[in-house]
C-alpha cells in the first residue's frame, strides 16, 4: 500500500473514531501534497510524501518553539502534537548509537579527517540516511566525530 493510501485510509479511521489531532494532521499533510502536486504538476511517490512530512514537522517544530515564546501552551501543545502524529507515518529512525556507527563508516569511506571534510560526509550521509535521520542530527553527529 502506498502511502497516499495509507493516508486515506488513516483519515477515515480518524474520522470515523473522532480524532481531530489525527484527522487535522492528516489533512495538513494531504494539502501539503496537493499543493506540491498542482505547482508542478507531477504525481508524488513515498519519497517525495516523506521529505515533505520531515518539513512539516520542522515547521511545526518551529512554531511550537515560538508560541512557547509567546506564553500560548494551547497552540503549542497542539503543534506538538501533529508532529507526533507525522512522526508516525516517518520509517523508524536510527537510535544515536546507531547514526554515530554509521557516520564513523563514513567518515573513514571518505577519508575525512577535520571539520573542513564536513561537507564530503554530509553529502553522503544525508543520501544515505534520507528519512531514518533528520538532517540537524546527522551535522551535530557529524561535527562531534571531526571535531
Amino acid at each position: 500500500m502506498s502511502l497516499k493510501e495509507q493516508l486515506k485510509e488513516d483519515l477515515k479511521d480518524a474520522m470515523r473514531a473522532k480524532d481531530l489531532v489525527k484527522r487535522d494532521s492528516i489533512r495538513a499533510i494531504n494539502t501539503m501534497i496537493k499543493q506540491v502536486e498542482v505547482d508542478e504538476r507531477k504525481d508524488l511517490n513515498d519519497e517525495d510524501i516523506l521529505k515533505l512530512i520531515q518539513k512539516g514537522i520542522k515547521q511545526r517544530e518551529e512554531a511550537a518553539v515560538q508560541y512557547k515564546d509567546a506564553n500560548r501552551e494551547d497552540l503549542e501543545s497542539k503543534e506538538l502534537e501533529q508532529v507526533e502524529v507525522f512522526r508516525s507515518y516517518l520509517p523508524k529512525q536510527l537510535s544515536d548509537e546507531e547514526l554515530e556507527n554509521a557516520m564513523k563508516e563514513i567518515i573513514t569511506e571518505v577519508g575525512a579527517s577535520s571539520v573542513k571534510d564536513m561537507g564530503k560526509v554530509m553529502g553522503v550521509a544525508t543520501k544515505k540516511f534520507a528519512g531514518v535521520a533528520d538532517g540537524k542530527r546527522i551535522n551535530e553527529m557529524v561535527k562531534k566525530l571531526l571535531a
